[in-house]
């Protein structure tokens, strides 16, 4: 007997579904609706349309109703919206543009309708420059409009995988880009120390970032659309991109018997049944087991759908094909980095209530001594007992092929063991003898075996520095070009010499750059009576996790200006302006922090006055790295660019007396401490520092102590304090209005009467001149060690202000000519 099965929906799972079953039974009548104009399309390359690296849009036509016809014998129709299903009958109804309202039975019935943008509930939601991205006309509509006349600017809200996306290829298409998120980071399927480097990446490709934002409402403009922030700023562009989410496009299962889930999601079990017999679904629009632990998830991605809707068309042929479930493998392109993941990150662990631990390590992606090594930033998530719950790894090559071992080892129900013994394929441009992978199951097998004790950057917080001694084991030029406050140096290769510095009664908390000189201290000190933990990930991680956006300023005004950014951008020469002349050459490529830097040092040491050094680097933090040391060393940084791939070129003059870019401080310069907290002593210190800024000087102001309440915001923060730190919060004043006079204070009319003072004599306010101060690019800097004594945290400050320590502040001393206590 003939089967008639009837398919609501293309794309992935739909017109896979279709194809398998003609391959598995030449005689069954397939019919396809899909209520728009294409039946299988690349939904996952739009973006890339958009910015041209798909520069045919017929590439993006997977398959056509002509194309499925000849090949399958498949009746495929378009514009054919499927509005309601009698399951008793088994009849669905169809809303067709070319035949009207019809029906149609079935035998079989397979769902795949996808899924649709969320667009939430928001005044100016309609506006026609709000677009969303899941289909071809989408695609249209968003390319007719970067390709217009007088396009500049872009705001994407959502920093998903389709926001990132979006807002990467609208700035390869020329726009100016803003991309607005809700969360405190992009991505959320990473751990925020992961995405730090891919927020990091977009903003160095000029992507404008706004975090812990919320968009409510919309409203046109002469030109372009207003974006209102619940801060009460407006932004404004010539395009919305809305990314937010989707949502199941379920609606017409209303009174068919199919079971929802709560989002809307349909029900199904294994063979991907769902509660109508009959009746089966595949793709975004169904809810499924998450493999690791059992749960039930939504996983819109197109490899589960392909696969579901192969294995939906053997169970309609009568082979016992099965679901087994999904963990969530997904990988992304960011500019020129690539983040990967399997299984479990931390959020869900702590949500599900389930005992993990994490290890990072930072490998070389090949060979280091082949050229074009690069690092990848790799952490590992698993039970105490050893097996593997997930893993996310970021880097500019071989990022994809260390999370698909991974997961395939996750798959099987693999341990940690297993990864150190999985034999990978090595040749030096491919890989190294002990492939990342192995590493980081050499790492976590360390720690489950108890061989290590490890700590990360986030539990700082709650080391007990009266109990503890932190500790540096890298070499001093790495400590003297930034460190963990608090820390004191001892380098790893002097530790055995020095052990008599350390109290043997104290724990020791130690950290190297990456983890790996860290393990050998820990387990020189561990041998030598000490208690000692290492650091997970080093120094890097620790420094890339404290990444925040630049901070902005956004206009009230109505006016087409897209965004006044309140941080001074780096000014880096292009390839245009490189010296005429380049003395010696050194490639780093491949070493990993502290290498690059004492290679430079050597080779600058050999250079006389003039000379000039290109430096080509592969190490990502030699960015920032090269800029400090050369301002400590006195060199100057005539050029500095991220290249294709990741390599890092900078070129440095030795003593050269022109610099040409921003990064060394400039003469002259002013340097102030500010550790009173008295609004007359405030006031002093930013009426000093806005004329001197006003007088072309480079102005740092360090907070220290007291000091620290006038950088205060002045509302309270839902933070979690430990007892010290909430006895500190009750007895500072928060923020500039909240300040006591040191003099004739008089139960707080003194400040009143100050204030008044000023008003009449037309001087500006504490805030006013605080806020000139930042405009006239006024250095603020709070003392870290600080913040960490009084329990002061980074969400406190106003969003203008940068973390610093000592060695920091005495860095742009040494650069002053003008030095202040206040």
């Amino acid at each position: 007997m003939t089967k008639k099965v009837l398919i609501v929906g293309g794309v992935a799972g739909g017109a896979s579904a279709a194809a398998r079953l003609r391959r598995l039974d030449e005689h069954a009548e397939i019919i396809i609706f899909e209520k728009g104009p294409y039946i299988s399309f690349a939904n996952c390359g739009l973006p890339y349309y958009v910015g041209g690296s798909i520069d045919d849009r017929e590439r993006l036509l997977v398959q056509t109703p002509k194309g499925m016809a000849d090949r399958f014998r498949i009746d495929v129709r378009t514009r054919s919206e499927v509005v309601a299903i009698d399951s008793q009958k088994r009849v669905v109804k169809i809303q067709s543009q070319e035949r009207g309202a019809y029906e149609e039975s079935y035998d079989e019935l397979i769902l795949s309708p996808g899924a649709k943008p969320i667009i939430p509930d928001l005044p100016g939601k309609d506006n026609p420059l709000i677009y969303t991205v899941r289909s071809i006309p989408d695609i249209d509509r968003i390319k007719d409009q970067v390709n217009s006349s007088n396009n500049q600017s872009s705001i994407v809200i959502g920093g998903g995988f389709i926001g990132v996306e979006m807002a990467e290829n609208l700035k390869e298409a020329g726009l100016d880009v803003t991309l607005i998120e809700g969360n405190a980071q992009v991505l959320t399927p990473y751990d925020i120390e992961l995405a730090a480097a891919l927020a990091q990446e977009m903003e160095n490709h000029g992507v404008n970032l706004l975090f812990s934002k919320r968009v409510q409402g919309f409203h046109s403009l002469e030109k372009g659309i207003g974006v209102e922030l619940a801060d009460g700023h407006t932004l404004t562009a010539d395009m919305v991109i809305l990314a937010i989410g989707v949502t199941p496009d379920t609606y017409f299962l209303k009174d068919s018997g199919v079971s929802l889930g709560a989002r809307g999601h349909i029900i199904v079990n294994e063979a991907l049944e769902s509660s109508v017999p009959h009746i089966y679904a595949v793709g975004d629009a169904i809810e499924v087991t998450e493999t690791i632990h059992g749960t039930k998830a939504t996983i819109p991605l197109a490899g589960p759908a392909n696969k579901q809707g192969r294995i939906v068309a053997d169970r309609i042929a009568g082979l016992p094909s099965t679901y087994k479930g999904t963990q969530g493998t997904s990988i992304i392109k960011v500019f020129g980095m690539t983040a990967a993941t399997t299984g479990s990150n931390e959020k869900t662990l702590q949500r599900l209530g389930v005992e993990y631990q994490t290890v990072i390590v930072h490998p070389a992606s090949h060979a280091s001594y082949y050229p074009g090594s690069s690092a990848i930033t790799l952490k590992l998530l698993f039970t105490p007992e050893g097996r593997i719950l997930g893993a996310q790894a970021v880097g500019y090559d071989g990022v994809d092929k260390r999370i698909d071992d991974i997961a395939v080892a996750i798959h099987f129900g693999g341990h940690v063991r297993d990864l150190t013994e999985l034999e990978l394929s090595y040749a030096p441009p491919y890989s190294s003898a002990k492939d990342p992978v192995n590493m980081a199951g050499y790492a976590a097998e360390n720690m489950i075996t108890g061989r290590v004790q490890t700590f990360t950057y986030n539990q700082l917080a709650d080391r007990q520095p009266g109990q503890s001694i932190l500790l540096d084991v890298r070499s001093e030029i790495e400590h003297q070009n930034g460190h963990i406050p608090d820390s004191l140096s001892i380098p790893v290769d002097e530790l055995r010499q020095r052990l008599h510095e350390l109290d043997p009664f104290k724990e020791i908390w130690l950290y190297c750059q990456v983890g790996l000189r860290g393990y050998t201290a820990s387990q020189i000190l561990r041998q030598h009576g000490f208690s000692v933990k290492n650091l997970s990930g080093g120094y890097k991680t620790y420094r890339q996790a404290q990444f925040k956006p630049a901070p902005f300023t956004a206009v009230k005004q109505e006016q087409h200006d897209p965004l006044i950014d309140a941080k001074e951008k780096e000014s880096i020469p292009t390839a245009s302006t490189q010296p005429q002349r380049i003395d010696h050459e050194l490639n780093v490529c491949g070493l990993s922090c502290p290498g690059p830097l004492i290679q430079v040092k050597q080779k600058m040491d050999q250079l006389s006055n003039g000379e000039t050094l290109r430096v080509k680097a592969s190490d990502p933090g030699f960015y920032e790295d090269v800029k400090a040391w050369a301002t400590m060393s006195g060199s100057t940084i005539l050029q500095l660019e991220r290249l294709k791939g990741g390599t890092i070129e900078s070129v440095i003059g030795k003593n050269t007396a022109q610099p040409v870019s921003d990064s060394p401080i400039s003469d002259p310069a002013s340097t102030m401490v500010v550790f009173s907290g008295d609004l007359d002593k405030a006031i002093a210190s930013l009426i000093i520092a806005n004329g001197a800024a006003a007088s072309g000087r480079k102005v740092t102001l360090f907070f220290t102590f007291w000091g620290l309440s006038i950088i205060r915001k002045q509302q309270s923060q839902k933070l979690s304090k430990t007892m010290i730190g909430l006895m500190f919060d009750m007895m500072l004043p928060r923020g500039s209005q909240k300040l006591g006079m040191s003099k004739m204070n008089m139960l707080g009319a003194g400040p009143k009467m100050i204030r008044g003072l000023m008003k009449k004599h037309h001087v500006p306010s504490l805030e006013e001149l605080i806020e000139s101060a930042i405009e006239q690019g006024v250095e603020i800097v709070a003392c870290q060690m600080s913040m960490d004594l009084m329990g002061i945290q980074r969400e406190e400050l106003i969003d203008q202000v940068k973390i610093g320590g000592v060695g920091y502040y005495l860095g742009q001393a040494s650069q002053a000519n003008h030095n202040l206590f206040i």
